[in-house]
């Protein structure tokens, strides 16, 4: 499977959970997933759920930007 480039907009095939790829990992086993963040409405805190990667359908360009090394903390990470 082609990987997805992040800052793309997925949708989830099986829940249809909409939002921007943040993220990416591949576990030693050779599963993939993203994290996926839905736009939040105002004054509440965003979604964030991680799914396998052959759930998921680019729907379009979403927000691309250049990545940039500020390095940064831990993050909410699956288990």
């Amino acid at each position: 499977m082609k990987t997805i480039e992040l800052g793309t907009e997925v949708k989830c095939k099986v829940t249809g959970f909409v939002g921007i790829a943040i993220s990416r990992i591949v576990y030693l086993n050779g599963c993939v997933q993203y994290s996926v963040q839905a736009k939040s409405k105002k004054g509440d805190a965003p979604v964030e759920i991680w799914i396998d990667e052959q759930q998921l359908t680019v729907l379009g360009k979403g927000i691309l930007t250049e990545p940039k090394p500020v390095g940064g903390g831990f993050r909410n990470h699956p288990m």
